[in-house]
């Protein structure tokens, strides 16, 4: 395979699906080069498995929870077999849209291997270990590009806690082989992958315990909103641990089983462990040093705004870029760097990013936060007591805020509830585009709607300001004016008779 290439992609997951189908529908003759599987973590270990399985503990919790309406129903009975069969039905009937068949029937080579970039412009790919020549040498592939897209994802993270590599730790990769619901299972990790799951398992039957280092859950999120989350991760019986680090693991004599040594010298015994700290960047042995790709301290390979390395032929998105690693920034900015590389257009890489934690209730923002926000600011916030959809659901233990200027310009927002995510998507595209509080109340809204709650709160700053005294006055001197117009005009008419 000697041929040249428009354009290269190295990986196979959804920043290298979405550049690579840009690309040949371009017209660019593209190569997808992928050491595994097409599809990469979202399909196989992230996106869909885990909101698969959160569909299923949702599922045995509103059981649960069903006498609140006066519904009456027998316990949940939760078949953890069927529910991992139901998880990987779902992968199944995805798996198409992500397949080398569907790469190459938009246009694109696919080449099953592991890439190692050897030159500015080349790389060479050894084929998997079941393709092999003649005389029984792996098989490569020399590859030369005139663009290529880094789109090699992330690892789970596994920090370096004594005791912890020998414990057999699960991760979000590997959770999904387990067989059996463990019967006890602590999450080392508070983010939104040791909530989501944490939460998830709690609901199917396990007893969990969470362990966080930083003092609350989901640290990147509003401090209101971790509390509302803690409390419901609570409700649902999971032990909360928050400002707890670890100094070792202690295996225990069952496989799979042990203890977490916390620094308050206290102890978390656990049948499996899931840790779930985060995740590193897939960068390393590569080549890229050989490329001219540089990398920073965390591996992060260096782009700039139009997601293009310190090689100009090589571009970069998803989670090696540096950018937050969420699965649709993937896709968008797999987007961006493969029409900038095949068309040479100088499109920037999108930075108003929506963020959602899939628990229940869901977590979702988008810019700045009540807790970033700083003189010149305003924050309006709506609480769930407040919007009828939430009461008519018993559901309002959660809220909605808008953070915005001066001037009524929205620059954040976050929703806390059911449905969080979708609600996010109006105030994602009021700060992408520079929206008012006034272009949001403005806008007739169905009733009643959990996005009642961002609407309500764009309608209280609209209020507020109108009520402020310079608003005020003028309103005041406009009502009298029209008043006395209107009675000028009747004693006209009253003089015409």
């Amino acid at each position: 395979m000697s041929r040249r290439w428009d354009l290269v992609v190295l990986g196979g997951g959804t920043a290298g699906i979405v550049g690579a189908k840009v690309a040949a529908g371009f017209g660019a003759r593209v190569l997808v080069v992928e050491s595994e599987r097409t599809g990469g973590d979202c399909l196989w270990t992230g996106c869909v498995p885990s909101k698969s399985l959160l569909a299923a503990a949702h599922a045995a919790a509103a059981v649960r929870r069903s006498g609140r309406f006066g519904v009456t129903a027998e316990s949940a009975q939760v078949d953890f077999s069927a529910v991992m069969e139901h998880v990987r039905s779902a992968i199944s009937t995805i798996e198409p849209v992500d397949s080398p068949e569907s790469l190459r029937a938009a246009g694109a080579e696919v080449l099953h291997g592991f890439g190692v970039l050897t030159s500015p412009a080349t790389m060479q790919v050894t084929a998997n270990p079941d393709e092999h020549d003649p005389r029984g040498r792996p098989v490569t592939h020399d590859v030369e590009f005139e663009q290529l897209l880094l789109a090699t994802g992330a690892s789970p993270t596994m920090p370096p806690i004594p005791g912890l590599s020998e414990s057999q730790p699960l991760t979000s990769e590997t959770v999904w082989d387990v067989s059996d619901l463990p019967p006890r299972l602590a999450v080392l990790g508070g983010g939104n992958i040791g909530a989501e799951l944490g939460q998830a398992f709690a609901r199917l039957g396990s007893s969990v315990t969470l362990v966080e280092g930083a003092s609350r859950l989901v640290p990147r999120e509003e401090a209101k909103a971790a509390a509302v989350l803690t409390e419901a991760l609570q409700a649902d019986g999971v032990v909360v641990r928050t400002g707890a680090s670890v100094t070792a693991v202690q295996p225990g004599a069952d496989s799979g089983a042990g203890a977490l040594q916390l620094e308050d010298d206290s102890t978390v015994s656990y049948d499996r462990l899931l840790v779930a700290v985060g995740r590193s960047p897939r960068t390393g042995g590569i080549g890229l040093e050989r490329a001219g790709v540089d990398v920073d301290e965390r591996g992060m390979v260096v782009v700039d705004e139009l997601l293009r390395t310190t090689n100009p032929r090589i571009w970069a998105a998803g989670d090696p870029s540096g950018h937050p690693q969420f699965t649709h920034l993937a896709g968008v900015h797999g987007s961006t760097a493969a029409s900038n590389a095949v068309l040479g257009t100088r499109r920037k890489a999108a930075t108003t990013v929506p963020r959602v934690t899939y628990t229940d209730p869901e977590v979702a923002g988008v810019g700045l936060t009540q807790d970033e926000a700083g003189l010149g600011h305003r924050t309006r916030v709506v609480e769930h007591t407040e919007v009828d959809r939430a009461v008519a659901e018993q559901r309002t233990e959660g809220y909605a805020a808008i953070v915005c200027d001066k001037h009524g310009t929205v620059l954040g927002g976050t929703v806390v509830g059911p449905r969080a995510g979708e609600s996010l998507g109006e105030l994602t595209l009021a700060v992408s585009k520079g929206l008012k509080t006034r272009d949001l109340a403005g806008v007739v809204h169905p009733y009643p709607t959990w996005n009642d709650g961002p609407w309500k709160a764009a309608l209280a700053d609209v209020s507020a300001q109108l009520d402020s005294p310079l608003p005020a006055r003028a309103i005041g001197v406009l009502t009298r004016a029209r008043s006395t117009w209107v009675r000028l005009r009747r004693m006209a008419r009253e003089r015409g008779r």
